[in-house]
């Protein structure tokens, strides 16, 4: 049985929610509590390997346990990226052109090893982490990305927002309406709901001057993470009633042979 979940509408809608967490979260430990980037970070690489060995022991899909291992990937990758980007120097397009290589490097030896890149349908423990991997790379990626539209494009957090939506609504209609490669397709979406995220933790987060809503990092986290929740647990109960119809549906008598 795949150990991932189906690419569904709910499945991105709660993909949202789970970076806009990651990046209000990882903000919360490293600069509402002073912790800084580099304890944070390895705080959250403590959180995230926890996550990540419930995730590879577990022999079929559990929604809790995926989905606090995204949210792990997006907490990591908010303070990754915020210390390369700043403790380091690298500024955002740097740090952006680093880690979008480090994506496609992935990907590639991805497909080296095992012959091509599963997206929604992983079952052997190979393919699952060499998932993880570029997921938490591309959510790293995603956070820089989301910097450099919002502060050094001039975009502001609103204007990052929208473009990241349009870009990803792009990606939709390119599935809908080509035959691009389903793989790539998926990537794309999965990075670009990053800076999403981003974007739209930092509007609920950050001072007025800065163009936010100065709601309170800690606040603005439990209360996405309550609705990231309610999401799992409803897609999780479709599915489990989905799974009850089909083993109780009878299936179809086969009609008698009409030999003699």
């Amino acid at each position: 049985m795949s150990k991932v979940p189906q690419v569904t509408l709910a499945f991105w809608l709660i993909k949202i929610c789970a970076t806009t967490v990651g990046e209000t979260g990882g903000d919360a430990l490293s600069m509402t509590l002073n912790l800084g980037y580099a304890v944070s970070t390895l705080i959250f690489l403590a959180y995230f390997g926890v996550a990540l060995a419930g995730q590879l022991a577990a022999k079929r899909f559990h929604a809790a346990l995926y989905w606090a291992l995204v949210v792990a990937t997006t907490t990591v990758g908010t303070t990754t990226s915020d210390y390369l980007d700043r403790t380091l120097g690298l500024g955002y397009i740097k740090s952006s052109i680093i880690l979008f290589g480090a994506v496609l490097a992935a990907l590639f030896i991805w497909r080296r090893v095992t012959g091509a890149i599963a997206v929604d349908h992983i079952t052997d423990r190979k393919n699952e982490t060499f998932y993880w991997v570029t997921i938490l790379i591309s959510n790293t990626l995603g956070t820089a990305l989301g910097d450099f539209v919002a502060s050094d494009a001039g975009l502001g957090f609103d204007g990052g927002a929208l473009v990241f939506s349009g870009l990803i609504a792009l990606v939709g209609l390119a599935y809908l309406f080509t035959k691009a490669p389903r793989a790539i397709l998926f990537w794309a979406a999965y990075i670009l709901t990053r800076p999403l995220g981003a974007t739209l933790g930092d509007m609920l987060t950050k001072p007025h001057a800065q163009g936010g809503l100065e709601l309170g990092r800690f606040t603005s986290s439990l209360a996405i993470a309550a609705v990231m929740v309610v999401g799992v647990v409803l897609t999780s109960r479709r599915l489990i009633a989905d799974r009850s119809k089909a083993t109780t549906t009878p299936a179809y008598a086969v009609p008698p042979s009409e030999n003699p």
